[in-house]
C-alpha cells in the first residue's frame, strides 16, 4: 500500500473521530453547540467524506479540496480556544444568543476542552496533509 494513501487514511480517521465525537457530544450528551462549534463542524464534516472517497478514486489532488476546509476550521478553532482561555474577551464572541462560546462542558487534564479537541483534530489533519504534499512532490506514489 502506498504511504501517501496511509496519510489520507490517517486524515480520514481523525476527521471521523472529530465528526462522530461532535455528534456524540450534541446528540448523546445533549451539549448544545455554540455558533463557533457549528462553523467548525461545517469545516470538518466535508473532510470526512473527501478523505473517504479520495483513495478509492485515485485522487492524488485531495489537498486542493481539503486544505481550505482545514485552514478555515483551524482558524475558527484557534479563535474559539482564545475565547475559552480568556485571551479574547467574551464581548468579541459571535455567540450572542443561545449557548455562549465560552461555555466549558468538559475539561480533561485541565486543558482538553471540546474546542481544544477540534483544534487538535484540524492540526493533525493539517500536518498530515503537509506530509502528503511533501511526499507527493518528492516522488512518492
Amino acid at each position: 500500500m502506498r504511504s501517501n494513501h496511509l496519510i489520507i487514511y490517517f486524515c480520514w480517521f481523525v476527521s471521523a473521530i472529530a465528526t462522530f465525537g461532535s455528534l456524540f457530544f450534541s446528540e448523546i450528551m445533549e451539549f448544545p453547540p455554540c455558533v463557533l462549534c457549528w462553523f467548525q463542524r461545517i469545516a470538518m464534516y466535508p473532510l470526512f467524506i473527501l478523505f473517504l472517497v479520495a483513495p478509492f478514486r485515485g485522487n492524488r489532488d485531495i489537498q486542493y479540496y481539503s486544505i481550505p476546509f482545514v485552514i478555515i476550521g483551524w482558524i475558527i478553532s484557534l479563535y474559539h480556544n482564545l475565547l475559552h482561555f480568556e485571551i479574547v474577551p467574551e464581548k468579541l464572541s459571535p455567540c450572542r444568543e443561545g449557548v455562549a462560546c465560552s461555555t466549558v462542558y468538559i475539561e480533561i487534564f485541565d486543558f482538553l476542552t471540546i474546542p481544544m479537541m477540534s483544534f487538535l483534530a484540524f492540526s493533525f489533519i493539517g500536518i498530515g496533509l503537509l506530509v502528503f504534499v511533501k511526499g507527493k512532490y518528492n516522488g512518492e506514489k
